[in-house]
């Protein structure tokens, strides 16, 4: 029996047959007399058709299928007509996030050895400055002006006609479609092998899960949320932001976009729906046509939640979606389960519940381990209510790392024919089958005592109220170190002076003395801005604030 094709290229032209006129996505540009937003918009036809015509492009440059290109090109049209080609073309797009700063982009763009750039014209300039690192890079298209470097623009494909004869290529759901690049906030970052059955999973399970229906309206944060919305029949509307500083992201920009296409769903991080619920707080905002909102990358604290439910309609919610860029989505929950039941467990300890796990998904706890396991046959599993390390497994988990590969061992174990990936996540599983996130396994402080976990720790201190969050982190010889805590103030709670710090200080200890699992703190420090991840703003590393917490512990005298 022959495989069947799978591509989610393929979703697309099944969308544009069904809505032909329906708005694929909706771009922000300039502003009218009246200072109204003005929106470059593409139907599905439109889309289908410029992504086949690209398609056909890039097979006329020589692009075959399984080349790799380097598709650098901000959230767009192009950017999500180029997507849908490159899965359509059979290339593989080769996607990095370029907030990951540009040492990280350029060694990662180097170890994924691309055979073109797909790109705008200060990459391309970079890419002929630095073209001793991409030896095999041989085809390049520019979206945008082309300077001195060869090569056709995205304009002049788009002059060609389409082949009668084009048909997509007849790709299947082992054939690969992307690499994908880890934030690199626990290791350097790994290119992570996308197959096209991945991503037509992700589809199917996003869709189903959540009840997506076709001619909903989407605002998505981060940008591959669009191609899955053009798969599903769901409008585009592209928010005027910085994806790469979404903690940063002005928030009457985001409303103004939900008001004027009367957005159904939104996408964000918690950095970014952190900046929109205050906004929405202070001035008493409602969203009324908003009834799905979505955040993931990071645990998101109660108040987030808080104060978008209470600014989106009674009967809609939010909802924060478990995973990691080699296994998305995993788990998922509901603010109103967060803020009815699961929190109130939280603040004392218990970890951050993550949910349940989506339909097509497998899990279990296992021992931790920092080895490598070869086979699950000699994993050790835990029962209900024991902390250990997450493993899964399911058509959405990718099967390996192609740069980097050394990370396989340690982050595989093989199960026959097929893997279950470590998510390198503490935590365990409840009673009702849902997991409970206690940190990560590089986090884990290990004391003399015993180990400490992260983010069972760092709820206690995040109740008080100067608290913006807070970081566990361990200073010394691993098996003897000594756990600091390490808080972050909210901007206009700082203490404004060595009295008032040490006050505190000496009120953090208080907290810790309360709780069995805190107990043996007794180090604290504030931080006036952590160092997170620049995806999410939410991910704090904690290797370089303990590098930090040391020097100042080294120098100085607790308050």
């Amino acid at each position: 029996m022959k495989n069947p094709i799978v591509n989610v290229g393929l979703r697309l032209s099944a969308t544009a047959a069904r809505d032909p006129d329906g708005v694929a996505i909706a771009e922000p540009g300039g502003r009218d007399a009246q200072g109204k937003r003005r929106y470059r918009q593409i139907t599905f036809r439109q889309l289908e058709d410029d992504s086949n015509l690209l398609a056909d492009g890039l097979w006329s440059l020589g692009v075959t299928p399984g080349t790799r290109l380097a598709l650098m090109v901000p959230p767009s049209i192009d950017f999500i007509s180029l997507v849908f080609a490159l899965f359509k073309s059979g290339a593989v797009s080769v996607l990095i996030d370029p907030g990951m700063g540009r040492k990280n982009l350029l060694r990662c763009l180097a170890e994924a050895r691309p055979e073109g750039f797909v790109a705008i014209p200060l990459v391309h300039a970079l890419r002929c400055l630095l073209r001793g690192r991409f030896p095999q890079s041989r085809y390049h298209l520019t979206v945008g002006r082309r300077w001195f470097w060869g090569g056709p623009t995205i304009a002049q494909l788009r002059a060609r006609s389409l082949r009668a004869e084009f048909q997509p290529t007849a790709t299947h759901a082992d054939d690969p479609a992307a690499i994908i690049f880890t934030t690199g906030s626990t290791g350097p970052p790994k290119g992570t092998l996308y197959q096209h059955g991945n991503f037509d999973r992700q589809v199917v399970e996003l869709r189903d899960f959540y009840g997506i229906q076709p001619g909903e309206l989407d605002l998505p944060g981060f940008p591959l949320f669009g191609l899955f919305n053009c798969a599903m029949g769901v409008t585009t509307v592209l928010p005027d932001m910085d994806p790469t500083r979404p903690a940063r992201v002005n928030p009457e920009l985001i409303i103004e976009a939900i008001r004027d296409w009367n957005i159904t769903q939104a996408f964000g991080s918690p950095a970014l729906w952190n900046v929109v619920g205050r906004y929405c707080e202070d001035r008493r905002i409602q969203l009324p046509t908003l009834r799905r909102v979505l955040s993931a990358g990071a645990p998101v604290p109660p108040h987030v939640l808080q104060r978008m439910k209470a600014a989106i309609p009674a009967d809609g919610d939010i909802h924060t979606p478990y995973g990691a860029t080699e296994a998305l989505p995993v788990a998922s929950i509901s603010a109103t389960e967060v803020l009815g039941d699961t929190a109130a467990h939280s603040r004392q300890g218990a970890g951050t519940c993550v949910g349940r796990r989506f339909p097509g998904m497998a899990w279990q706890v296992i021992r931790i381990d920092d080895g490598p396991i070869a086979s699950i046959d000699t994993a050790d599993g835990l029962p209900a209510g024991e902390i250990g390390e997450l493993i899964v497994q399911g058509p959405v988990v990718t099967q390996q790392y192609v740069t980097r590969c050394e990370a396989n061992a340690l982050h595989k174990i093989r199960d026959g024919a097929a893997f279950w990936h470590r998510m390198g996540d503490l935590g365990y599983l409840d009673d009702q089958d849902r997991f409970w996130f206690c940190g990560r396994k590089s986090h884990r402080v290990r004391t003399a005592q015993g180990e400490m976990y992260t983010v069972p720790c760092e709820a206690i201190f995040n109740q008080h109220p100067q608290v913006y969050r807070s970081a566990l982190v361990g200073i010394g010889p691993v098996g003897r170190q000594r756990p600091v805590i390490v808080v972050e103030p909210w901007p206009d709670q700082r203490p404004r002076s060595a009295a008032e710090r040490k006050t505190l200080c000496e009120e953090l200890r208080g907290l810790a003395r309360a709780y069995s699992h805190t107990r043996m703190i007794e180090d604290f420090l504030i931080h006036r801005a952590m160092p997170v991840d620049i995806r999410h703003n939410a991910k704090i590393f904690r290797e370089q604030l303990a590098v930090w917490a040391a020097a100042k512990l080294g120098e100085l005298t607790v308050p």
